[in-house]
């Protein structure tokens, strides 16, 4: 597990396996103020064990407060946080024995290779999964005998991606794991999470690429000015969002105004675009009789989650809380 500042004591990451049925993350009433400003507040999450949970929202939503918080790095204002049934900050130690943490913004040593990294950190947890470490170098075409120092940001984000992965911890904390990575090796960074879901692990992931998220998680959590404002699996958010229906016409578009729950835009002089809350039945009924022997396509899709997710941001309430 890497760390933004080399404390042994919190990159020691044990080989054993959680007890089935056992949260792997649990937070009630949590809470981080600093002064006035409140960067979390009453935070009730569960993520369980074999799950990759991921955890959305805009800059200063309060996602890497809580990342802290339960990492044992900051104390809570109220509430508490649990990893595996043991307090963050009572015994941050028990904890890091389990977890493997890659920060958005890599600290490692300048002076030392990629090589002399891993085994420096391989060291100080006890030990590392060797083989698998050298599958993901050669997965994450890194080069492991140059400096620290001398490697871009994205390979010194490799660099820790490898050695978390490699620790074979119980729980993965990924903050922003992907930034500076090329597409093609955020392709590798699915696949290598893929893999640690299949054995078991448990992944928390922060992202801003919504995709990856998407494509990734079990579950998604939407943090706005440090409130949970919405959780659950992408169907089950998309339930809550609006359907998209499109349509175009061999002629000037009817005037569909006045449906209850139907937002309506015009897409070009021949097409709308319909956000539908509720039955699209009473569209389709409206479509008809408006000029159904005028519509040459009509399609209609699921919401992406990007789209649920500015549903639920509101850009005027900014807040301070990473």
């Amino acid at each position: 597990m890497l760390r933004t500042s080399p404390r042994p004591s919190q990159l020691m990451v044990s080989s054993s396996a959680a007890p089935r049925g056992e949260s792997a993350i649990r937070t009630v009433g949590l809470c981080k103020r600093y002064g006035d400003t409140v960067a979390l507040d009453a935070l009730d999450l569960t993520v369980a064990e074999g799950e990759v949970y991921g955890f959305l929202g805009p800059n200063g939503a309060g996602k890497t407060t809580t990342i802290r918080l339960m990492l044992g790095l900051h104390r809570p204002s109220a509430g508490r946080c649990e990893l595996f049934g043991i307090d963050a900050w009572r015994d941050p130690v028990a904890v890091h024995r389990r977890v493997a943490y890659v920060p958005g913004e890599p600290f490692l040593w300048p002076a030392l290779t990629s090589a002399e990294t891993f085994e420096f950190l391989a060291r100080l947890r006890g030990g590392a999964d060797v083989h698998y470490r050298d599958v993901l170098v050669d997965r994450f075409k890194l080069d492991t005998d140059k400096r620290v120092r001398a490697l871009s940001k994205g390979n010194r984000q490799k660099v820790q991606l490898i050695a978390a992965f490699a620790s074979r911890a119980d729980l993965l904390i990924l903050d922003e794991p992907t930034g500076g990575l090329d597409p093609l090796m955020e392709v590798a960074f699915r696949e290598t999470v893929t893999e640690a879901k299949g054995r078991g692990q448990t992944v928390f992931l922060s992202s801003h690429i919504l995709g990856e998220v998407e494509a990734l998680c079990d579950r998604v959590g939407i943090l706005r000015a440090g409130r949970l404002v919405d959780e659950g699996t992408l169907p089950e958010l998309r339930h809550l969002s609006a359907q998209t229906i499109e349509v175009t016409f061999d002629g000037p578009a009817p005037s569909l105004d006045g449906l209850a729950g139907v937002h309506v835009v015009s897409a070009g002089a021949n097409a709308l675009r319909l956000e539908v809350n509720g039955s699209v039945g009473p569209v389709i009924t409206a479509l008809a009789e408006a000029g159904g022997d005028s519509i040459q396509t009509l399609s209609s899709r699921e919401p992406s989650l990007e789209e649920i997710f500015l549903h639920h941001y509101d850009t005027s309430d900014g807040r301070v809380g990473e």
